[in-house]
């Protein structure tokens, strides 16, 4: 009699597939999880406390399975040869080359990985795509995995994933919904019919959506690019708030009470960052223009031309306050992270601030509290004019301006009497995020431009 009820495999070790895993694992003690890579270095960190991702709460849920129901491996042929369902979580970056270089995604490690499971099955599988794919993808997987000359059934099921980074173990243990889309055949719902079972150990049912496996694949893309739609949205009502002396904070807060709105993804900001937001929206732009909807895919291309001007239009309130000229002025960034409680910098609004204002010639100080080494990396190829310094006090010291790059809480607690001593005069904050004090920093002697409100300026 087998150990297990079922063995599961997840190919890929990213961001995704180990967090995912990791729960499953946990929640379902009856089933053997083991996620396979092809990267050997970050296989030997799952193995240890010293995991190859940060996510609150991932370590202690890894602890609890790892050895017993959660494995972790570089043999993928083997892998695939012993598990019967298999969750796909590979890389599908935007395309760099070729036809839809820079909208489109690129399919390449997905359909190696798919000719990956067609040579080395020796029994019938279901796929489950777990990586953001074009809509019909799994059309193309089946094609795939149907070529060969095998006996073997391949039933190819869609579940994206929805985690926010920073909340991934959260968002997995008590997610608003889980997707699991099939093709609408008995096999196909059979077999979708054995994922919701997977689920259903921690997740009620009416937390657990079945669709059509085209619906299931769109779904990701379309939720993305809804809630990037609202950031440019309020984003775009701040540029108005800055003319009309409204203020974009009231603003949100009383449109966000409105329960056909609701309150969340409603901040005014730099603009939103990130691996997901830009990349899923270009796709989709890309799948509306190949099927001729032009104007659907000039829509979500101008959410995305919306989010660079906001990052353009906070540079040039800068100049503009500035006696129009920061060249030679130090500009101290707080904060290069796209979000706060991550290190990621993936399409961070600061990179493009930074570049802004180099070719201002200001010069920049960057501090933020995880993501200096990331900063490093993406700065490589300037050579002048950039500085990485972890300590916040030091960074502003000198400095003529202050720009808010990243919410991080610690922003909202420092000694700005301090900072505004040791600043050139007169001196100024650019809140890129609305979270200090803005009163009490104009009382200290800052000169303060928040976005969305009217600023306090003592020039």
């Amino acid at each position: 009699m087998a150990k297990f009820k079922k063995n599961i495999l997840c190919i890929g070790a990213g961001y995704v597939g180990g967090p995912t895993m990791a729960v499953i694992a946990a929640k379902c003690p009856d089933y053997k999880v083991t996620v396979v890579d092809i990267n050997k270095d970050r296989i030997k960190a799952w193995k240890t406390d010293n995991l190859p991702i940060y996510e609150p709460g991932l370590l202690e849920i890894v602890k609890k399975a790892r050895g017993k129901n959660l494995f972790f491996s570089t043999d993928v042929e083997k892998e695939i040869k012993e598990n019967e369902i298999i969750f796909v979580s590979v890389n599908t970056p935007t395309k760099t080359f070729g036809e839809g270089a820079g909208k489109a995604a690129d399919l390449q490690y997905w359909e190696k990985t798919a000719r990956n499971i067609l040579k080395n099955s020796e029994s019938d599988k279901i796929i489950i795509e777990k990586s953001t794919l074009p809509v019909r993808t799994a059309e193309a997987m089946e094609r795939i995995l149907n070529s060969g000359e095998k006996k073997i059934h391949f039933e190819v099921l869609s579940s994206p994933e929805f985690l926010a980074e920073g909340t991934a173990i959260k968002d997995l243990l008590n997610p608003d919904r889980v997707l699991v889309g099939s093709r609408e055949t008995p096999g196909g719902i059979k077999a979708r019919n054995e994922i919701v079972e997977i689920y259903a150990n921690w997740i009620p049912k009416e937390k657990i959506l079945t669709t059509n496996v085209w619906s299931s694949e769109l779904s990701k893309l379309v939720a993305n690019a809804f809630l990037a739609q609202r950031i440019s949205s309020i984003n775009a009502i701040s540029a108005l708030c800055e003319k009309t002396e409204a203020d974009v904070d009231e603003i949100s807060r009383a449109i966000g009470h409105d329960s056909r709105i609701g309150a969340k993804f409603l901040r005014p900001s730099i603009g939103f960052g990130g691996s997901c937001f830009k990349k899923d929206i270009l796709n989709l732009s890309y799948i509306a223009e190949s099927y001729g909807l032009h104007e659907v895919a000039e829509y979500w291309q101008n959410v995305i031309k919306l989010n660079d001007y906001q990052a353009a239009r906070f540079v040039k309130n800068m100049l503009k306050s500035m006696f129009n000229t920061v060249a030679g002025k130090k500009i101290a960034l707080f904060g290069f992270a796209f979000k706060a409680n991550t290190g990621d910098t993936r399409e961070t609004p600061a990179l493009a601030v930074t570049k802004m204002l180099l070719e201002e010639r200001a010069e920049i100080i960057i501090t933020d509290p995880k993501a200096l080494h990331e900063a490093k990396r993406d700065l490589a190829d300037i050579k002048k004019g950039v500085t990485l310094e972890e300590d916040v006090y030091k960074a502003a010291k000198g400095s003529h301006a202050i720009a808010i790059m990243t919410e991080w809480d610690s922003y909202k607690t420092l000694d700005y009497e301090k900072i505004y001593k040791s600043m050139e005069k007169p001196a100024f904050i650019f809140d890129g995020r609305n979270i200090l004090n803005h009163k009490k920093l104009y009382d200290i002697g800052f000169n303060v431009y928040p976005i969305g409100k009217t600023p306090l300026s003592h020039l």
